[in-house]
């Protein structure tokens, strides 16, 4: 599942990824890959009522899914297994509501032989402020 892909062609790929799921990526299908390659992958989406929680914000799972997938898509952009989560951890900075469009920006910072560490960010896209920040080890060594 790893590539070498980026640009336009990353895109492509990770998109089929997610339009062909019968699994749980399908919860990503309103989330457009924007951009990747190299260790990265970009993203963005308008805050839909089903990634709403009941007080009205962005939901906290829907936010850690979010950096679970595109933190994997941005490993997967080097000759990578995509490996399983070690750790995941989100801090919650500031609300998104029903309309907000958000630009998720996630990067690999190390690839180990066994684990590979991740970072995510989740922004407004009106003024750039930061919504979440996320972290993701994966183990990877599969050998």
């Amino acid at each position: 599942m790893a590539t070498r892909k980026s640009g336009s062609e990353f895109i492509k790929y990770i998109t089929d990824i997610i339009k062909n799921s019968k699994g749980f990526e399908r919860l990503l299908e309103k989330v457009k890959i924007t951009g990747g390659g190299e260790g990265k992958c970009t993203a963005e989406f308008t805050v839909a009522a089903e990634h709403l929680n009941r007080a009205g914000g962005l939901h906290g799972g829907f936010t850690a899914t979010l950096v679970d997938m595109v933190t994997t898509y941005a490993l997967m952009s080097k000759p990578c297994h995509p490996g399983v989560s070690v750790n995941i951890n989100v801090n919650y900075l500031k609300p998104a509501r029903e309309g907000d469009d958000v630009i998720i920006d996630a990067s690999l910072l190390r690839a180990g032989k066994k684990l590979a560490f991740l970072e995510c960010e989740l922004r407004h896209k009106k003024d750039n402020s930061l919504i979440a920040k996320g972290g993701h080890t994966k183990f990877v060594d599969f050998q």
